[in-house]
């Protein structure tokens, strides 16, 4: 029974520092969508699910909620899939005219045949330019897996913004509602560019950029704020220079010749020693020869000379003393000073990831969600400052991963942007699905061999 209690703790744990994580990753995406002025829909704890628990906020429009899936979180940011249709005009200016419209009707109208039709809709639709409409006379829910026969033009209003976009105000005269159909007062391809512009093609290349760096960027600031913090709160653990000894370790030399924690050391084998530094100097060459010495040391202001008996001839590692442990609290820019070289040591091991020579010395040293699972669960267990470290360390790490450029990474993504920029026109979908399935290979190839490294680390032994 305990070790069903001890696997669902760690799954407890994994799944929820994961979920979180993912989920703030998100957050920065879909925060520098809205400050882009670009239209999100969804915002969700937990992958994509039928069932869910949600809030449609009147403000922004967004969908706010949570799914049984806790394995991470998502938005849903428009206009992401590349989509260049020209008949995308005359479909997006008939349904808003109309109002609401079957795919039927827009293929008879524009002479092609309804996939097609159906096409052009979900595009639209994924700009929330136009919505599906589920008939319920037809037995239609928006809970199905399909789309339904027809689609129909969003609440809009005066000044043509829908529910998605900053500043709409549905009170203002002129205002139409959804399925209510409308003149636009532009042309097809202007009303088009219109709604263009409030996706994520529709915004410029530095936008894009911004967009998809500002998810690894959020999980890189929490873990730097999470680790400068704890350098603040808990203090950094130093060697005091002193010749004062904190403990004795049992077994050894210093332990049998009846040294104590608290005993001060003032001369080995008649050099006076007064700082640590001292000490460590005037022993390695007697450790190192496996020679006998005297060690001088006060003790409740009486002071005693002891003989340190080592094996005769034979070079010893240590006497048994420990140093005495201080701990010194940094102010905040020294603690942010000593989590930047922290953050530059993650970013450099992480880099070295798709360096080929150094791929399999990096996984080997990597986890996957199992042993993830297994240290969140253990840090938990130890106290606040272990987890938080913990969480610290997997969010900058998830950060610097997501900045890799590698298809479908953030990273990646960005690279096929700034090629996209270089080539002054864009990829076509054979070559980013190419590249994308690249990446996916690689990834995979990535988590088969951390989680063979966890399994025989963590489950076999």
């Amino acid at each position: 029974m305990s070790g069903i209690l001890n696997v669902i703790w760690i799954v407890f744990w994994g799944v929820l520092v994961l979920s979180v994580l993912v989920f703030v990753h998100e957050g920065g995406h879909y925060l520098s969508a809205r400050a882009f002025r670009v239209r999100a829909t969804e915002f969700f704890l937990g992958m994509p699910c039928r069932f869910r628990l949600s809030r449609k906020s009147r403000s922004v429009g967004t969908e706010f909620g949570v799914t049984p899936l806790l394995l991470g979180g998502y938005t849903r940011i428009c206009g992401m899939e590349g989509a260049s249709d020209e008949l995308l005009a005359p479909a997006l200016d008939l349904v808003t005219r109309r109002g609401r419209v079957s795919a039927q009707e827009v293929a008879d109208e524009l002479h092609i045949d309804l996939d097609h039709a159906y096409d052009l809709l979900v595009t639209l639709s994924d700009w929330a330019s136009v919505r599906p409409y589920y008939n319920p006379e037809l037995g239609e829910t928006p809970n199905q897996k399909t789309y339904p026969a027809a689609f129909e033009a969003p609440a809009r209003d005066a000044n043509l913004l829908t529910e998605y976009d900053r500043g709409h105000d549905f009170a203002l005269e002129g205002s139409t509602k959804a399925g209510e159909g409308r003149d636009t007062g532009m042309s097809a391809e202007e009303f088009l560019d219109h709604e263009r512009s409030r996706t994520y093609l529709g915004v410029g290349f530095l936008k894009r950029c911004a967009m998809l760096f500002a998810g690894p960027l959020v999980n890189i600031v929490l873990a730097f704020l999470i680790v400068t913090a704890a350098f603040m709160v808990r203090g950094v653990d130093y060697v005091a220079n002193v010749s004062t000894i904190s403990g004795v370790t049992e077994g050894t030399p210093a332990a049998t010749a009846g040294l104590q924690a608290g005993d001060v050391i003032t001369e080995v084998d008649g050099t006076p020693v007064s700082t640590w530094d001292e000490l460590v100097a005037a022993l390695e060459p007697l450790l190192e020869s496996g020679t006998d010495f005297e060690l001088t040391y006060e003790r409740d202001g009486s002071e005693s000379t002891v003989l340190i008996d080592l094996p005769d001839g034979v070079a010893s590692d240590q006497v048994g003393i420990l140093a005495t442990v201080d701990t010194y609290h940094p102010d905040f820019l020294q603690a942010a000073s000593a989590t930047l070289d922290y953050t530059g040591q993650v970013a450099s091991y992480v880099a070295k990831l798709i360096v080929p020579t150094h791929t399999m010395e990096v996984l080997d040293q990597s986890s996957s969600v199992v042993g993830i699972a297994v240290m969140t669960s253990e840090a938990a267990s130890s106290g606040a400052f272990e987890l938080a470290s913990v969480v610290a360390a997997i969010s900058m790490s998830l950060g610097f991963m997501n900045l890799l450029p590698i298809p479908p990474f953030d990273g990646g993504k960005i690279l096929i942007e700034v090629i996209q920029l270089v080539r002054r026109r864009p990829l076509s979908a054979k070559a980013v699905d190419t590249l994308s399935y690249l990446g996916l290979g690689f990834i995979l190839f990535v988590f088969v061999v951390v989680l063979r490294n966890d399994i025989a680390r963590f489950i076999v032994g």
